[in-house]
């Protein structure tokens, strides 16, 4: 027999002992005093085996736990990662700025100018343009008719930030149309809503005194979905010459502002239906929907002609050179 199977042997032969020992013990005391010591003796090895099973079990919790936790972080994480969305904006171009009006509509408001049109400075084309156009008709000692016409295009994108464009274009078309009731030393202004004009459009008209002559502004700011125009049309007489009919100039400007409307849906698809504001096929979707072509301003034209009164006028100051700043 080996050395270590002796000795195990030898602690088995002394644990035995000691529990006779034990029992000699009770049976001597005797009693309920007996009954409790042996009650003691036998719990104590249960409590310990308990003691190992509940160690066994906390290794099971703990593993439950980390599931629980890797869980609740999925969720985190997913929910992280669903960041906010905005509706895309309907039109993602602009028709070309000297472009946007047809010739025949030029050479009836701007005759001596319809082929001169001057396009407003643009960093990017695709969300902000304008074109401005001057006319000098000469009438010899009679006078000149002078005419000046500007349209400005002003196209939002959407941002989760700013929000969709559409809804960026309807407070920028509110802001304009007051900034046009608002112009300084005008006379007998007067604001009707224009029909037919995209979604939304309203015309400004009033007399504006110059050192030239009685000049007749008209303003037209029109919507539609997510791009914003304003179209400036006035006109005087120069020289002697009459003034001319504010009811003519009006319908001027309100027929063209309907065919910008119209320009602007026909470069992103869309039939040109009159700019009416019903399109005849969906209008392509912006690919993007954040864009720093977003703005907050666009450009304000404010019509400042010049001409000699000597018999006839033989110059006229050029039109203001348009321009829009972009959100960057």
């Amino acid at each position: 027999m080996s050395e270590g199977t002796m000795q195990r042997r030898a602690q088995r032969d002394g644990q035995f002992d000691q529990c006779e020992q034990r029992a000699e013990r009770v049976r001597r005391a005797g009693g309920r005093s007996g009954s409790r010591l042996l009650a003691a003796a036998v719990a104590v090895p249960v409590m310990l085996f308990a003691a190992g099973c509940s160690s066994d079990s906390g290794s099971g919790s703990d593993d439950g736990a980390q599931d629980t936790s890797a869980s609740a972080g999925s969720g985190t994480d997913s929910a992280a990662s669903a960041a906010p969305t905005v509706q895309a904006a309907a039109y993602k171009t602009l028709p070309k700025a000297c472009a946007v009006l047809p010739k025949k509509t030029l050479t009836e408001l701007v005759p001596k100018g319809a082929a001169s049109g001057k396009e407003g400075t643009s960093s990017d084309t695709a969300a902000r343009t304008s074109c401005s156009w001057s006319s000098l008709a000469n009438n010899g000692v009679k006078g000149s008719q002078f005419r000046w016409l500007n349209v400005s295009l002003l196209r939002f994108e959407s941002d989760a930030t700013t929000g969709d464009g559409e809804s960026q274009a309807k407070t920028y078309y509110a802001k304009q149309v007051k900034e046009a009731q608002a112009v300084s030393g005008a006379k007998n202004a007067k604001s009707q809503a224009v029909a037919g004009t995209g979604d939304e459009a309203t015309l400004v008209a009033y007399d504006l005194k110059k050192t030239e002559g009685a000049f007749k502004q008209q303003t037209v700011v029109a919507r539609v979905e997510n791009v914003v125009i304003t179209l400036d049309y006035n006109g005087a007489g120069l020289a002697g010459e009459k003034t001319p009919s504010a009811d003519t100039l009006t319908k001027s400007a309100e027929k063209a502002a309907k065919e910008a409307v119209a320009s602007v849906q026909s470069a992103n698809g869309e039939g040109t239906g009159g700019g009416s504001g019903t399109s005849t096929s969906s209008p392509a979707p912006s690919k993007t929907a954040s864009s720093g072509a977003s703005a907050t301003s666009a450009p304000k034209a404010t019509p400042s002609p010049s001409a000699s009164a000597t018999g006839k006028a033989t110059t006229a100051a050029a039109a203001p050179k348009a321009s829009a700043s972009a959100k960057s």
